[in-house]
């Protein structure tokens, strides 16, 4: 099943090709949960760039800089490219961080499953109430079902980082979701998701005692 209109997603996914020939950069968000789950595809792209890479963009591109959100923005058709900068931007881990979790998936340059989790459930904490929340809730749950998934490790980068916050937020809205059908998770099959992630994802710590 998909989320996004086929047409939607076929352009933005060969935007992002394009991209790959021509920048350098780390490919984070929906895309990224893509290659490792081969769930639901994306409309939008999300990249870690440096300021040459930003450059290049510019080339070809109109580029906004967000100071709300730091980060900057481009738009091509109805496809939008965020893009975030080392000692800049923060997508739910500080961007010159995201080196550290680097690796490669199928040609691109992208992150380890347990990093892209939390960069996602910072994105979901952010706009949950919306169709793109939904689409971030859904890519977690495509991420945490991987088999593999480390979760001491994911728990590790959490409070390294200081996000439990966001975390918490992700548990209460698995809590609250009987079913997926997107990702074909019925009511059992999402009940033993729902026990399987609330069991493993327990945090260490005073935010545990909240």
């Amino acid at each position: 099943m998909s989320y996004y209109h086929n047409l939607v997603t076929d352009k933005s996914w060969k935007l992002l090709q394009t991209l790959q020939k021509e920048l350098k950069f780390v490919l984070i968000g929906g895309w990224a949960v893509y290659l490792w789950t081969r769930a639901l595809k994306s409309k939008d792209i999300d990249l870690v760039l440096d300021y040459e890479e930003l450059e290049k963009l510019k080339g070809d591109f109109e580029v906004v800089k967000n100071e709300r959100l730091k980060k900057y923005e481009a738009k091509r058709s109805e496809i939008e490219i965020d893009i975030y900068i080392p000692f800049y931007s923060n997508p739910g881990l500080p961007a010159e961080e995201i080196k550290n979790f680097v690796v490669s998936l199928e040609g691109f340059q992208t992150v380890a499953k347990e990093a892209l989790a939390v960069l996602k459930q910072k994105a979901f904490s952010q706009r949950r109430d919306s169709v793109k929340g939904r689409k971030d809730l859904i890519d977690l749950m495509s991420l945490f079902q991987l088999e593999g998934f480390d979760w001491n490790r994911y728990l590790e980068i959490i409070a390294k980082y200081e996000v439990e916050d966001d975390l918490e937020l992700v548990k209460k809205s698995v809590k609250e979701t009987r079913q997926i059908e997107e990702i074909g998770l019925n009511v059992h099959k999402m009940a033993a998701l729902k026990k399987k992630i609330l069991t493993s994802a327990r945090l260490k710590g005073p935010i545990a005692q909240r």
